[in-house]
């Protein structure tokens, strides 16, 4: 844990605590601050460093609110000056603060890089043709920002001009800057890291963006939005711990009201005596540890998490992600890229590779269709040159639809249901047809002259280390199912690659509503991840639901309890051994916690206890919990798709 040693209040707490230590170190000697001085100068302390409790203190008595800790302290403090016990008031407030200090320290600590890069966000942006800042919530979509190398960039959008390197760690997770040049897409939050080298023409300070999103809509806009939501997904164990605390304090309370009534009017006991033993037990009953235990855990592990680049909205979420039986995974977007590539191009009837590219990708250059686009970029990548042709029209009639071009002064038919109606196709172009769909890729049928010349097999890039990443959460005891609203066939293909067992295809979103909810009903905890409008649904009835950030649409991100802004999927084995190590870290301090609170009461009850002692486990043990959490933070994540 990194100390606030710059902070003056800190600091003072640290010497006051060192001052009054010795002050009671000496009164066991016999060696006091004489009265009347020893009253004035303990108060003083007392209201220096605790003056916020006492008045905290005072409120909660006037609202009867017995469930407040600040209360306690309070009794204590007004029970120890009636004792004339200055130096043990004095210790238990001073104790109490630096407690309280530590606590909110590792608060701080587990949030400090998220909330470092909010604050540093800049409010203004330089626009081109204004010639001064103007404030980036009032910048529209389409308008010309112009950044200064090493700033901060402050809206989404598309570079424009220039070329640089963008340090893209607080969106993605990624160490190493990204190089972007003219056509990419920027996101606020990120950094300019202007590249040795890299000054664009007529331009050497700045790289130009046109914006595509307002700031209110912005990638970082919403995560900002994400890191509040912490405060409202609160874990079961947070809000377990919250109402323990409120109904034990009352009871420590009135415990130590008992412990003063029945010795002294029952059996006739020493009122002071029984009043200091009192005292000792409303001290180590201060449910301080305990009520620090999980929240410091779980920002902890936030901002572990952020800091990968996955976003989770509460302790809610990442305490359910412990106990995920079931991931549900959804084929286009999530296992694949969502974006065709040609598999297979298979030449026929004495046509080279070569003149079956250059005539298909010509009668696909017009063509604005995602397929075509592939053949195009596909052609061009492998330096072949489309013919000149001229382009028809979609032939369309009863029996299919093609795409014709006139190329070398011969018919060139793109398409395949037009062609397999109206062509007769032999049993070699039949079979590979067949092989193809069983291997789920999409057919494309080139004929020139009504014969068959060639087939272009174009099928949906599986992502690289998609079967580790599955095959490293099968090891975990969890189960991988794949609802998807893709084709039966194709997705049982790529499921069987996978060693994925379980397979549901064609499912409308209502089926796949349904299908989580059987889930569920069996596993109780199913995870189910998407990138996709249509899954919506899906997402939001699952125990949690995990978008992929970037890539995915603005609709999923709102809706998923969890968002991989880098969209790496090896992400996830690692935030489900992170919630499994939280909850274990919980758990484990709680049980500390409450542990020691025991040993001291018994402690208390048979005489063997003392103020000091007691004021000094409280905090000790409180300090502990901070420390322990704090660890969650250097949890490493091994990514085993990067060898």
């Amino acid at each position: 844990m990194k100390l606030p040693l710059n902070n003056n209040n800190f600091l003072y707490l640290i010497n006051l605590t060192i001052v009054v230590f010795i002050l009671e170190i000496f009164s066991h000697f016999g060696i006091n601050i004489p009265f009347p001085y020893s009253p004035i100068i303990y108060s003083i302390f007392i209201l220096t460093s605790g003056w916020k409790i006492l008045i905290n203190g005072i409120e909660s008595l006037f609202k009867f609110n017995f469930g407040s800790i600040n209360l306690l302290i309070l009794i204590v403090i007004l029970a120890a000056y009636y004792l004339g016990d200055y130096t043990e008031a004095a210790a238990v407030i001073v104790l109490y603060a630096l407690g309280e200090k530590l606590e909110n320290t590792g608060i701080e600590n587990s949030l400090s890089t998220t909330n470092r890069l909010i604050n540093n966000i800049p409010k203004t942006v330089l626009v081109k043709n204004v010639g001064y800042s103007i404030p980036i919530d009032t910048i529209k979509v389409g308008t010309i920002i112009q950044i200064e190398p090493y700033k901060q960039i402050p809206l989404d959008g598309i570079i424009e001009k220039g070329e640089t390197l963008i340090d893209e760690s607080f969106i993605t997770g990624e160490l190493l800057p990204v190089f972007k040049t003219k056509g990419d897409n920027v996101f606020a939050g990120t950094w300019n890291k202007n590249r040795e080298g890299s000054k664009s023409k007529g331009n050497d300070e700045f790289i130009e963006i046109r914006t595509t999103k307002e700031y209110k809509d912005s990638i970082f806009s919403k995560i900002v939005s994400l890191v509040k939501e912490p405060h409202r997904n609160q874990s079961n164990a947070q809000k377990f711990i919250e109402k323990f605390a409120r109904i034990y304090t009352p009871i420590v309370i009135f415990c130590a009201i008992l412990l003063i009534v029945i010795p002294v009017f029952f059996l006739h006991r020493n009122f002071q005596q029984c009043l200091h033993q009192s005292i000792m037990l409303l001290i180590i009953s201060c449910p301080c540890a305990l009520v620090i235990s999980t929240p410091v855990a779980i920002y902890a592990a936030l901002g572990n998490a952020s800091s990968k680049g996955a976003l989770i909205k509460g302790g809610k979420f990442l305490e359910i992600l412990a106990l995920i039986k079931v991931v549900g995974l959804n084929k286009t977007g999530t296992i694949t890229y969502g974006k065709p590539i040609i598999s297979d191009i298979i030449p026929l009837n004495g046509i080279s590779k070569e003149e079956l590219f250059n005539c298909r990708a010509r009668t696909e250059l017009l063509s604005k269709y995602p397929l075509a686009q592939t053949i195009v970029k596909t052609s061009k990548k492998e330096d072949f040159i489309p013919h000149k042709g001229i382009i028809f029209e979609n032939i369309v009639c009863e029996k299919g639809k093609s795409q014709g071009t006139i190329c070398k002064g011969k018919l060139i038919l793109v398409g395949k249901t037009f062609i397999e109606k109206n062509y007769l196709i032999d049993k070699e172009t039949r079979e590979i047809i067949n092989k193809l769909s069983i291997e789920g890729k999409t057919s494309v049928i080139i004929s020139c002259e009504e014969k068959i010349k060639g087939i272009f097999g174009l099928s949906d890039e599986v992502r690289p280390h998609i079967d580790e990443i599955i095959n490293e959460l099968q090891n975990m005891g969890i189960k991988i199912v794949i609802i998807t609203s893709d084709n039966q066939q194709s997705t049982q293909y790529v499921a069987d690659r996978l060693h994925i067992k379980n397979v549901f295809g064609e499912l409308l979103p209502y089926d796949k509503v349904e299908r989580i909810k059987e889930l569920k009903q069996r596993y109780k905890y199913v995870a189910m991840i998407s990138d996709e409008v249509n899954d919506l649904p899906a997402l939001a009835s699952s125990s949690v639901g995990i978008a992929i950030g970037t890539s995915g649409s603005d609709k999923a991100i709102e809706v998923a309890d969890i968002v991989l802004m880098n969209n790496k999927l090896s992400l996830l084995p690692f935030l489900i051994r992170l919630a499994q190590k939280t909850l274990k870290t919980i758990r484990w301090n709680t049980f500390g916690a409450i542990a020691t609170k025991f040993i001291f009461i018994l402690l208390t009850f048979i005489g063997y206890n003392n103020l000091v002692l007691a004021i000094t486990a409280d905090v000790g043990i409180t300090l502990v919990v901070v420390l322990i959490s704090l660890r969650l933070i250097q949890y490493r994540f091994h990514d085993t798709t990067n060898k």
